[in-house]
């Protein structure tokens, strides 16, 4: 007995459901050669490493061949003490493997250009190196292959990495002109069609560091300039571009006029003196113009920014009195020429402009809260005479608190004066220092 019958329904009330077939998968074989834990573990992905082909793997020597792996000496090319060293290798039928050592041909070496002595009196003289210097300099590159950072730390004298690197390219390509009078035949040398050049190569290097230890800010900078760059550098395309057709048109006038004339009719051509309209045509923009226009408006693009950073604290209102204090004083919104130096003193009397306009502000609030103690008389109550007898009142403990409260006051009217004192003070340093500034500003501009 189950449910359905506890309920009266029937044993099959529900329409038998299909059994939805699942897609067979799809068999993958493995490979011949492999082990079934590593078929599993890397399931059938491609190696790192190139693998030997799964038909070498069980392959069997021929039964004519009998291979033997032994101990024996050999000696290498690429080491000039003639050391005799042991390893194994595979023999077969007895026969050792001949020749030279598999190894020796990746021992590469650079060709160092040697001189004599007449050659170099006649030559490669330089006041600022001498002969042993050189011969230094030339058998440490033929010790160390050229690797120059080596060469500089094993160097005896002195001498900076790019002094030793120019040495020796100007030596080595004053040999090569000096060896070779066609200067046909090594035009395409590398030491003559690139020589080094020791200036930029500083100057890159410096560059280099420079980027290395920028900030996340500074970064951040440039990359604003860029776009900026590259959004005037695309407003100018169509200005070029309808330049371009105006100048494409104007030769082709003659053509539309000929063709407008009523067949049969004959036109005289124009006198000679007879002056044609000319299409205003804008002067082209230098390049040095267009540079300097870039250029300004790049910093002030980055002027922009630093006055946004500066005044994200400060309010709406706040800003425009900035701005109408600015006006009042007869300085620009934005500098005319916005250098650097100019900038920065521009921002400075931004800053000193909202400071004084906080300083107003706390001044106003100090003096509204001393108002009401300027206001209220303060004086002395009368002492109570000696010869009067002391008698209890109902009211004695009322006066004690009134007497209380007025000294609180007179208290807190000290510290408010104080107060007020010194907000006075301050604010006249911050004028002066203001007053200096905007001096200051107005020699530069």
């Amino acid at each position: 007995m189950d449910a359905k019958d506890i309920l009266g329904l029937p044993k099959n009330s529900f329409p038998p459901q299909e059994k939805k077939s699942r897609p067979p998968k799809e068999s993958q074989r493995k490979p011949d050669g492999i082990s079934r834990e590593v078929y599993a573990l890397t399931g059938g992905l491609a190696p790192l490493m190139p693998a030997v082909d799964s038909s070498q793997l069980k392959r069997r020597p021929p039964p004519d061949e009998k291979v033997a792996w032994q101990w024996l000496g050999f000696t290498s090319s690429a080491r000039k003490d003639n050391l005799h060293l042991y390893h194994w290798v595979r023999v077969v039928n007895g026969v050792p493997p001949t020749g030279d050592y598999s190894f020796a041909k990746y021992n590469k070496s650079v060709d160092i250009t040697r001189y004599t002595d007449e050659e170099y009196e006649k030559y490669l003289t330089d006041p600022r190196w001498t002969k042993e210097e050189t011969d230094q300099l030339f058998d440490l590159c033929e010790q160390f292959d050229l690797r120059f950072i080596v060469i500089a730390d094993r160097f005896p004298s002195s001498r900076t990495l790019e002094e030793l690197k120019d040495r020796y390219y100007s030596v080595s390509r004053a040999l090569l002109i000096a060896r070779n009078p066609s200067s046909v035949d090594i035009a395409a040398h590398p030491l003559l069609k690139e020589p080094y050049n020791i200036s930029r190569d500083v100057e890159r290097k410096r560059a280099m560091s420079l980027v290395l230890s920028q900030t996340r800010q500074q970064e951040q900078r440039d990359e604003e300039v860029l776009a900026e760059a590259k959004r005037i550098a695309q407003s100018r395309i169509p200005a070029k571009v309808s330049q371009e057709s105006e100048m494409a048109v104007a030769p082709n006038a003659g053509v539309e006029v000929t063709e407008r004339t009523i067949p049969g009719e004959t036109v005289s051509p124009p006198p000679s003196n007879a002056q044609h309209p000319l299409i205003p045509v804008p002067p082209p923009l230098s390049t040095e113009n267009a540079s300097t226009l870039a250029s300004l408006r790049i910093r002030t693009y980055a002027l922009e920014q630093m006055l946004q950073a500066a005044s994200s604290t400060a309010g709406l209102r706040t800003i425009k009195r900035v701005e109408q204090t600015l006006q009042d004083l007869g300085v620009n919104l934005k500098p005319r020429v916005p250098t650097k130096a100019v900038c920065a003193e521009h921002l400075e009397l931004r800053k000193e402009i909202l400071t004084l306009l906080n300083l107003q502000k706390q001044l106003q609030y100090k003096e509204a809260e001393g108002l009401p103690f300027r206001e209220g008389s303060f004086t002395e109550t009368p002492g109570t005479p000696k010869d009067r007898t002391f008698v209890p009142d109902s009211s004695f403990g009322v006066e004690r608190t009134g007497k209380r409260d007025q000294k609180r006051k007179v208290r807190d009217y000290i510290l408010v004066s104080f107060n007020y004192s010194s907000l006075c003070c301050f604010f006249l340093l911050i004028f002066g220092q203001f007053h200096r500034t905007f001096l200051l500003i107005s020699e530069i501009l």
